[in-house]
C-alpha cells in the first residue's frame, strides 16, 4: 500500500491497525473450543480410559522446534496430572521423520499419541493395528491422498474438521488435545502456562500471524518475559536479553531449539525446555550453543559450495552434494532463497539416495511444483513455502531440468515477498513514538509483515564495513538536519561517504550498552 506524500505516524498507525480489521479472535477468551476439532473428543475419552485403567501411553514427537515443543507440552501436562508416559522424539539421522513401523515395534504401549507428525504414517498405523495399539494422531500438516487407519486423527486440515483455524502449528493441536483431556477428566489445570512455548512454536513453524495465532503469540510473549521456565531465564542471562521480542524468537530461541535436532539429537532441546532449575538449564544451554555454533560452521561451508554450483539464470535453484549434512540443507536452501529471491532446493546425496529440502519465496507454492515430479521421486511432503523430498540420486539432473521448466514461465510478481513498502517516510517521524507504534502491532511475520519505508535522497555521512566476514555495512545517514543510524546486513552494494541514496528500510529499536535509539535496517539501496 502506498500513501500520497510523506507518511506521518498517524498514517502508519491507521495502515497497521487496518490489517487486523477482519480478525475475529483478538483475545484469549475468543479462541475456539477444543470440541470444534474432529475426533478430539474420541481421542480424549480413549486417553482418559487409558489413564483410569493404568494402560501404557507413549508419545512420538518430531525433531524440529514445533515438534520438540509439542512433546514438551504434552509430556509436562501428563506429568503434572500424575501420569507416566514414554516419549520418543525420532533422531533425524537414525530414525528419519515421524512415527515409523520400526519405532512402533520398539514402544511398549497400549496407546500411542503422535504430536506434529503422523498424518502420512500409513505403514506405522498398520503395525499399530496389528499389535492392538490404539493410534491417536495429532498433526497439522497437509492431508495426503491416503490417510492412516488410526483410532483418532486430530488435524484441522481435514475436510470434515469444523475447527475454524486450519493454519495452526503442531504444538497448538497438542495443546488442544490436553485441553480436551482436561475437560473429559474434569481437571483443574491452567493451560496458559504453555503460552510461552506456543509463541515460539507458532513463529518457528512460520504460521500466519493473524487471529488465533497472533493472539497466542502476543500473550505468549508476555508469558515468555515472565521467564517462568529456567530455560528462558538462562537464555536471557547468556545472551544479555532484558526483554524478549518477537524477533528474538525467530533469530535466537527457535534456531537454538532447532539446532540440536539438526546436528545431533532433539532430546537436548527437549531437556533444556524441561529443565527443573537454572543450573540444569545452563548446562543444557551451553551444550546446545556449541551445537549451534557447529551448525553455523557447516552451514557456511555448504552455502559456499552451493553457490558455486547454482544456476542463477533459472527461476529455481537446485543443487546437491555427496555427504552434505542433512541437518543444514534446509537452512542453506533458505539462504539461497534470500540471496537470489527465487525458490531453492538443496540435496544431500548418500550413495544411491538423495534427500532434499526446499524453500520458496513470494506466492510460489513449491510443493505443487515438486508434486508434479512425483513419478521420479521416492517420497515428498511439506507446505507451500517449505518441503522435503527424496529420490534416487541418478534422477537428480532430470529433477532439476523438470523443476527449471516447471518454473520457467511463472509470473515475475509471484517471486516478490509480501512485505509492504508503506510509502515515503518523513525523517522527523523516526523517533521513539514511532517505535512504540511499530511494537504495538507485533509480532511481525507471515500475513503481518514488518512494515518497510522509503527514505529518499539521504546523505551518507559515515560508513563502515563490519562483521567477521566484512559483509555488513554500518551507515550514518543525514537528511534535513536529522541524523539516522542504519545498518545493511549482507550487502551486495557498498555505499561511500558523500553519496546520496534512496533506501528501503524497516525501523527497529537499537539497544547498546544502555543506550536506546531508532535504527534503520536497510533492505535495499537505490543510488
Amino acid at each position: 500500500m502506498s500513501l500520497a506524500g510523506r507518511l506521518t505516524k498517524a498514517d502508519i498507525h491507521k495502515v497497521l491497525a487496518g490489517r487486523f480489521a477482519g480478525d475475529k479472535c483478538t483475545k484469549l477468551a475468543h479462541i475456539p473450543s477444543p470440541s470444534r476439532f474432529k475426533d478430539i473428543s474420541k481421542a480424549a475419552k480413549r486417553i482418559a480410559k487409558a489413564i483410569h485403567e493404568g494402560e501404557k501411553i507413549a508419545i512420538v514427537g518430531d525433531y524440529d522446534a514445533d515438534g520438540v515443543i509439542s512433546s514438551v507440552i504434552i509430556t509436562e501436562f501428563f506429568e503434572d496430572i500424575g501420569v507416566d508416559v514414554a516419549l520418543k522424539i525420532p533422531n533425524r539421522f537414525e530414525d528419519g521423520y515421524g512415527i515409523s513401523p520400526t519405532i512402533v515395534k520398539k514402544l511398549d504401549a497400549d496407546v500411542i499419541i503422535t504430536v506434529d507428525n503422523g498424518i502420512s504414517a500409513t505403514e506405522a498405523a498398520e503395525v499399530c493395528k496389528a499389535r492392538g495399539i490404539d493410534l491417536i494422531i495429532t498433526d497439522h500438516h497437509n492431508i495426503p491422498d491416503q490417510i492412516p487407519e488410526a483410532y483418532a486423527i486430530v488435524n484441522p486440515k481435514q475436510v470434515s474438521c469444523p475447527f475454524p483455524n486450519s493454519e495452526i502449528c503442531g504444538a497448538q493441536v497438542a495443546w488442544y488435545l490436553c485441553a480436551a483431556i482436561k475437560e473429559e477428566m474434569g481437571l483443574e489445570y491452567n493451560l496458559s502456562k504453555f503460552l510461552d512455548l506456543l509463541a515460539i512454536a507458532i513463529m518457528a513453524d512460520m504460521m500466519k500471524l493473524r487471529d488465533i495465532n497472533r493472539t497466542m503469540v502476543k500473550n505468549g510473549l508476555k508469558r515468555l518475559n515472565m521467564k517462568k521456565r529456567p530455560a528462558f531465564r538462562v537464555i536471557a542471562d547468556f545472551f544479555n536479553k532484558t526483554v524478549f521480542r518477537s524477533e528474538d524468537i525467530s533469530y535466537l530461541i527457535a534456531p537454538l531449539i532447532n539446532s540440536s535436532g539438526r546436528i545431533e539429537d532433539a532430546m537436548h532441546s527437549y531437556d533444556l525446555l524441561r529443565a527443573k532449575n537454572d543450573t540444569e538449564a545452563m548446562e543444557k544451554l551451553l551444550y546446545i550453543v556449541d551445537l549451534n555454533n557447529h551448525r553455523k560452521e557447516i552451514e557456511s561451508e555448504l552455502f559456499t559450495q552451493a553457490l558455486a554450483d547454482a544456476n542463477t539464470d533459472a527461476n529455481v535453484i537446485v543443487v546437491w552434494g555427496e555427504g552434505w549434512h542433512e541437518g543444514v540443507i534446509g537452512i542453506v536452501a533458505s539462504r539461497l532463497c534470500r540471496r537470489f529471491q527465487k525458490p531453492a532446493i538443496v540435496f544431500s546425496v548418500t550413495g544411491d539416495v538423495a534427500k532434499g529440502s526446499a524453500r520458496s519465496v513470494g506466492q510460489i507454492n513449491i510443493l505443487e511444483h515438486i508434486a508434479a515430479q512425483s513419478d521420479i521421486l521416492s517420497g515428498f511432503g511439506g507446505h507451500k513455502g517449505a518441503a522435503g523430498m527424496s529420490l534416487p540420486s541418478q534422477n537428480l539432473p532430470l529433477f532439476r531440468a523438470r523443476m527449471e521448466a516447471s518454473l520457467a514461465n511463472v509470473d515475475p510478481d509471484a517471486f516478490r515477498d509480501e512485505e509492504e513498502v508503506l510509502g515515503e517516510i518523513d525523517p522527523a517521524a523516526i523517533d521513539f513514538e514511532l517505535l512504540d507504534i511499530l511494537e504495538e502491532f507485533e509480532p511481525y511475520g507471515i500475513e503481518n509483515p514488518m512494515p518497510s519505508f522509503l527514505l529518499k535522497d539521504a546523505y551518507v555521512k559515515v560508513e563502515k564495513v563490519i562483521g567477521q566476514n566484512q559483509n555488513h555495512q554500518k551507515i550514518i545517514l543525514s537528511k534535513e538536519n536529522i541524523t539516522l543510524e542504519s545498518i545493511h546486513f549482507n550487502f551486495r552494494q557498498k555505499v561511500n561517504t558523500g553519496e546520496k541514496v534512496d533506501i528501503v528500510c524497516t525501523i527497529s529499536r537499537n539497544e547498546f550498552r544502555g543506550n536506546v535509539s531508532p535504527q534503520l535496517m536497510i533492505k535495499e539501496i537505490k543510488n
